[in-house]
């Protein structure tokens, strides 16, 4: 089990992804990377920039790796902060623990540019990524190999599941057919004023807080906004939502952000989509990123890696040494 120093120390570290205006931008940007940059990338992964539409991007690649399956990720940071440098180690184990190059775009940041800026970069980097696999795809039909879509998964976290979801709402049929998995960590799908979170005063858990939700989200965008699905996916309709990838959502049981996750998966269910919701006890925002404090996150990796892989075996729950994951019903009743 966790020690109390391990867990304050984890809670320490998280807490920089969370911005509040009382801080200054630089300051929290700068706060981001030297909690999370190391130069030492784990697992042998190599990395290397590539521009996909212009856009700078990390490309990480273990040393072996489903030539088919490439992942996005969209990286958290309350729309104004956060790095491919900054998240370069968590998408490193990432990609060792699902097989499978990770693209790490570089997209434009609020509030020098505000909604929809850092959606239309995702856009322009999807359908980059999305035309280079399927060019390479058709160079291996040409040299006698079978020829298929190539396999995508948009993977995010916090703020970046916002973006996540206004990518995936606005992708057209043909690009939708090609992502496999959304992955969404500990993610952030109602900023409306109505929202519980920002409409009660001092609601928050040991990271993050409702205020810190609404402050984020006024300087991503102006009051109008934060009713629109692009912004609150949460606003989605049923008719949007159809057709729509396989989700999985992974978060922790202390967070404020569970119910709104449960309804997203209940909206999704609703229009008759897939939706795993994976909560596990005891645990904060974005405990996955705080590895070298708290065990459960390389499991929790892992568990996101045999989702991909396909791999029918689940985390041995003995090895937490704690209650066992807690998943909501939904699927099984369904």
């Amino acid at each position: 089990m966790n020690s109390s120093h391990d867990r304050k120390a984890a809670v320490k570290k998280l807490k920089t992804l969370v911005y509040s205006t009382k801080q200054d931008l630089d300051v929290f940007r700068k706060n981001i990377e030297k909690a999370f940059y190391s130069p030492a990338i784990p697992n042998d992964v190599e990395c290397n920039e590539h521009n996909y539409g212009n856009i700078r991007c990390d490309v990480l690649m273990p040393p072996v790796y489903a030539t088919e399956r490439i992942m996005i990720y969209i990286h958290g940071g309350s729309f104004v902060g956060g790095s491919k440098k900054a998240y370069r180690s968590f998408c490193a184990s990432l990609a060792h623990a699902t097989s499978c190059r990770v693209v790490v775009p570089e997209f434009r940041l609020a509030p020098s540019f505000a909604f929809p800026n850092g959606i239309e970069d995702l856009q322009i980097v999807f359908r980059s990524v999305f035309t280079e696999e399927q060019v390479a795809l058709s160079l291996d039909a040409a040299a006698g190999k079978k020829a298929e879509l190539p396999e995508v998964i948009i993977a995010a976290d916090g703020s970046g599941a916002s973006l996540a979801m206004a990518l995936l709402l606005n992708l057209r049929e043909r690009y939708r057919e090609c992502i496999s998995h959304v992955i969404l960590l500990s993610p952030w799908l109602n900023v409306t004023s109505d929202s519980p979170l920002i409409k009660e005063k001092k609601v928050h858990d040991e990271v993050m807080s409702g205020d810190c939700l609404r402050r984020s989200a006024d300087v991503y965008t102006n009051e109008t906004n934060l009713s629109n699905p692009l912004v609150s996916p949460i606003m989605a309709s049923k008719e949007i939502l159809k057709g729509f990838p396989p989700v999985y959502i992974q978060m922790g049981e202390k967070e404020i952000l569970v119910e709104d996750a449960k309804q997203l998966q209940r909206n999704l269910h609703d229009a008759g989509s897939e939706c795993e919701l994976d909560i596990w006890p005891g645990m904060m925002f974005m405990f996955q990123m705080a590895d070298e404090y708290i065990e459960e996150a390389h499991l929790a990796v892992n568990k996101i890696g045999k989702l991909i892989t396909y791999e029918a075996e689940k985390i041995d729950e003995a090895t937490l040494n704690r209650a066992p994951v807690l998943e909501s019903g939904l699927d099984r009743e369904a």
